[in-house]
């Protein structure tokens, strides 16, 4: 169990698309703003946690061409965060930084993260720590994960808080967004870069 409690923590603290766009909102909008969001996260890997253990995600990647889908989406989606994040402490942004990304949004990002697939069936399908019950060590597994996700997202989107706290000048804050926004970016390459 052990093992597993340490898996989760690995994985969850690698810079993936949930934990990067949690700090940029936190940065651009505000820890209360960003909570939001945060719980969406949350609703929406849970979601994604039970889509491979029910076996869905089995039956959708066996679908010619579904990770490339689901890949392109989550890119695009990126991509749309990423130039919010860069653009909310911007007086040129494109997009309305009043309307701030929330629980849908959250959600959505989960849905559509090949990452969160994968987190969840490395999780679920390995670590075997209780083979009497495979339902009990299913729902320890799922208590375990979130005992650890919740306090990492509010951990990074705390962090991100703080440097919006700062009331740096507006280039400095637009640079802060362009940085988080970048390494969003960044991440999203490789995802892309691993699938070719």
């Amino acid at each position: 169990m052990l093992a597993f409690i340490f898996a989760v923590t690995l994985l969850i603290l690698t810079p993936g698309p949930g934990v990067l766009s949690t700090a940029g909102l936190g940065a651009a909008y505000g820890f209360n703003a960003g909570l939001q969001y945060v719980v969406g996260l949350f609703l929406g890997n849970n979601l994604v946690a039970i889509i491979v253990v029910s076996g869905l995600a089995t039956i959708l990647f066996t679908i010619p061409y579904a990770r490339t889908v689901l890949l392109a989406l989550s890119v695009c989606y990126l991509v749309y965060l990423a130039a919010k994040i860069a653009l909310a402490g911007s007086k040129i942004s494109f997009i309305s930084a009043t309307k701030k990304p929330g629980i849908r949004a959250g959600i959505f990002l989960q849905i559509i993260n090949p990452k969160a697939y994968v987190v969840n069936t490395t999780l679920f399908t390995g670590f075997i720590f209780f083979p009497q019950s495979l339902i009990t060590e299913t729902l320890i597994k799922f208590l375990i994960l979130n005992l650890v996700w919740v306090p990492i997202h509010l951990l990074w989107l705390w962090i991100g808080s703080k440097i919006q706290e700062m009331n740096l000048p507006a280039k400095a804050q637009f640079r802060v967004n362009l940085i988080m926004a970048i390494a969003m970016l960044s991440v999203v390459g490789l995802a892309i870069f691993s699938m070719v």
